[in-house]
């Protein structure tokens, strides 16, 4: 899996961009601008790069895609007449395996369940040269961790938690999976040029405070919009610190931010996991390209004047922070949990406590929260609440079952889940008698909008750190402070929890009998791939038709989305997941969880044309069968969460033209673009009130679209008034290009 020659060739272009871009830019770099300025697809430019408004092609060196992104992207690619993928590429088999029982039982029922997806994958995979890791090797982000990522590289994933690199000091971008097609067939990665934000980490982390905690104190300062537009990059003393799977955590979150991606420099934690993890001719090149593998000097000497952004985290007085419930950008020390709990009514009972994910599964993680587990034992404590673990990969779990890390979990009653991503995405079948009441979760993971877990509204899911977690388990409080709050034990004696302990790596090292992974043959041009026509989980695609030449007249307000409306919320993930490669099922979930604004309804829409209220699904076929247009019409920050590119896929299978929102989730706002959609936002946003829900909307200018000019609606209302309002965009020219084609890869294909 180390191609040393591929590796040396990026140090090279590394070091050929740094010296361009000093000239160019006139000033020391960030480690960001160095890798930026190392993978430009074209020549360096004349002038410097402006940061939030051009648009850049990149060239990255990889491309990793999730089971259930991946059956689009490579359903996308299948069309696009290419022999093989131009950059090495994977396919992770994680998001389909369903959590209920545990591992010896999900796994199993997964694989039967789910026969018809993972032979395809496998097969499409096998045919254009592209890796395959089965059902059970891990998920994604930890695999490719574990064995692709590494310092100064560039890589896009079909999901948005893939920045999960950054720990290894990689630029690593969340997208969908059109971007994926593009750069497998060889064309560049469109991207706005990101601003950098530097986050400075000062001391050491102590006590009960976590890797996780940066991170979770990092969202409460900038909410889930703050990190739009930005790389985060992490540095100082404080930085070098942390464990590599600490960084790695951290990174992994910044999608919750709205980060690009985020990353940190190389340094001696890097070296010692990518030498643990088999890679040591990596950490003997990365070491002799150390100086492009961090910022300038200079830029460390006065930060505040390289950085677009500048935040300072002093770790040696960070306390462990909750975030939550229903957005992971809520963000709460510890200390102050308790009030902030009652001065909310939420549910202070904890029913279950979850953790690992692709954020905390790393071998540190699950040896600090066994240290607390195994103290119930020693102190005569029980577990007052459901406990699950999810190891992030098949090395992670194969080792933590040699070193007894899983029997500690067992004695407490926690149940080990398949390594895969299960109640993180919906794929969960949690035991509740009455899914209806009002209840409380607290997990490991990263993401906790409403229904996201387990489907149930009711769910008020919190967020923390593993040791955290294990230490409200066994207190079955999410009122309880391990800090200061004693626990009774069965003796009824009064109990401290010591601090959590654990080791950064395997002290007797990784082990792994079975990897899980298919190397695809040289040659895989005769394989022929087959979709059944009858099929309920695949569907070939039919292009999308291009723009008629002229303005959108006489569209429909399909929606008018009020408050978070999330991808999780625009295409539903949970039991919806089995239809990601049949576009014409999965839009039945369209906007399904959205909050109409007229009536605080979920999926339930006025169908102009009748008079009568439906599902979005319907209405907007009902819309397409009388070869009628719709619009969408959403609030700050539309499409948060998920890459997922069904959530434009699908309104543009349904004939819907045009979302209008007050501002975009940067991987939603590109989905949209590649489908050949318009997606605009409000010059003003104080118009989205001007918009009824019997409007009738006219979008014009289109005979001129370009980048940086405004196009003008044209509200019709049902009392025969009209208004107009201006929608801005951020086409450039080759998404106008997309625009006109109907889609990215109809304008490839051209």
């Amino acid at each position: 899996m180390i191609d040393v020659k591929m590796i040396r060739e990026t140090y090279r272009k590394l070091a050929s961009g740094a010296d361009s871009a000093r000239n160019l830019i006139g000033r020391s770099l960030t480690l960001t601008d160095k890798i930026l300025y190392g993978h430009l697809f074209d020549p360096i430019p004349e002038k410097p790069l402006q940061k939030g408004i051009d648009y850049v092609n990149f060239r990255p060196d990889r491309v990793a895609m999730q089971d259930a992104t991946a059956q689009m992207a490579l359903l996308q690619f299948m069309t696009a007449g290419r022999k093989t993928s131009a950059v090495p590429a994977t396919v992770h088999c994680d998001h389909l395996v369903l959590a209920k029982e545990g591992v010896d039982t999900d796994l199993p029922m997964a694989l039967q369940a789910n026969k018809e997806v993972y032979d395809f994958l496998q097969t499409v995979s096998a045919k254009y040269g592209i890796g395959f890791w089965k059902p059970g090797a891990g998920i994604i982000h930890q695999v490719i961790f574990e064995n692709y990522a590494f310092p100064g590289a560039m890589m896009i994933g079909t999901d948005s938690h893939t920045p999960n690199a950054g720990g290894l000091g990689m630029v690593a971008i969340g997208v969908g999976g059109a971007d994926a097609v593009d750069v497998m067939s060889g064309m560049p990665l469109e991207l706005k040029m990101p601003k950098v934000m530097g986050v400075e980490l000062t001391g050491k982390l102590n006590g009960w405070a976590s890797p996780k905690d940066v991170i979770l104190k990092l969202a409460g300062i900038l909410t889930v919009e703050g990190g739009t537009g930005f790389i985060v990059e992490y540095f100082g003393e404080g930085a070098e610190s942390i464990s590599c799977t600490g960084k790695g955590t951290i990174c992994n979150m910044g999608a919750e931010i709205g980060a690009t991606c985020s990353l940190f420099a190389y340094d001696n934690k890097m070296k010692e996991f990518l030498d643990a993890t088999g890679r040591s001719g990596i950490s003997a090149l990365a070491d002799e390209h150390a100086h492009l593998l961090t910022p300038d000097a200079e830029v460390m000497k006065d930060p505040e004047a390289y950085y677009d952004q500048y935040i300072k985290i002093d770790l040696s007085t960070l306390e462990p922070y909750v975030n939550g419930p229903f957005t992971p950008d809520a963000a709460t020390p510890l200390s102050q949990l308790a009030s902030f709990l009652r001065e909310n009514d939420y549910p202070e009972k904890l029913e279950v406590g979850l953790i690992g994910s692709c954020t905390n599964s790393s071998y540190e993680d699950l040896t600090r929260a066994a240290s607390i587990a195994k103290q119930a034992g020693e102190k005569n404590l029980k577990v007052n609440t459901e406990y699950l673990i999810t190891p992030g990969s098949e090395q992670i779990r194969y080792t933590a079952e040699r070193d007894g890390l899983l029997g500690v979990f067992a004695e407490i009653g926690g149940v080990v889940m398949a390594n895969a991503c299960g109640p993180c995405i919906g794929q969960w079948a949690r035991h509740m008698e009455d899914p209806t009441r009002k209840n409380s979760i607290i997990t490991s993971f990263n993401r906790n909008f409403a229904k996201r877990n387990d489907g149930n509204a009711s769910t008020h899911a919190f967020v923390a750190s593993p040791e955290i977690v294990t230490a409200m388990a066994l207190a079955g409080s999410l009122a309880f402070n391990p800090m200061k709050d004693s626990l009774t034990n069965r003796d009824g004696d009064e109990v401290m929890l010591d601090e959590p302990t654990g080791h950064e790596l395997p002290p007797d090292g990784f082990e792994v009998k079975e990897t899980g992974f298919l190397a695809p043959p040289d040659d895989g041009s005769g394989i022929t791939i087959e979709v059944d026509h009858a099929s309920e989980r695949l569907q070939l695609l039919e292009p999308f038709a291009p723009w008629e030449g002229k303005d959108l007249t006489g569209l429909r307000l399909l929606i008018k989305a009020k408050g978070k409306c999330t991808t999780d919320h625009i295409s539903m993930a949970g039991p919806w997941l089995k239809f990601r490669g049949h576009l014409d099922n999965i839009s039945n979930n369209l906007l399904m969880g959205a909050v109409n604004a007229f009536n605080d309804k979920t999926n339930a829409v006025k169908n102009q044309t009748t008079g009568e209220y439906g599902e979005v699904s319907k209405v907007a076929r009902d819309y397409k069968s009388k070869g009628i247009g719709s619009i969408i019409v959403g609030d700050e920050n539309y499409g948060e969460g998920s890459s997922r590119e069904h959530a434009a896929m699908e309104p543009r299978f349904l004939n819907a033209r045009v979302v209008l929102v007050k501002s975009f989730a940067r991987i939603h706002e590109t989905n949209l673009k590649k489908q050949g959609m318009l997606a605009l936002t409000f010059a003003n946003p104080e118009d989205y009130n001007k918009i009824r829900e019997d409007d009738t909307i006219d979008v014009i200018g289109l005979a001129s679209f370009s980048p940086g000019v405004p196009l003008t609606l044209v509200l019709h209302h049902a009392d025969g008034t009209e208004e107009s309002i201006t929608a801005n965009h951020s086409y450039g020219e080759l998404q106008v290009k997309w625009f006109k084609a109907g889609s990215a890869l109809n304008f490839m294909k051209e």
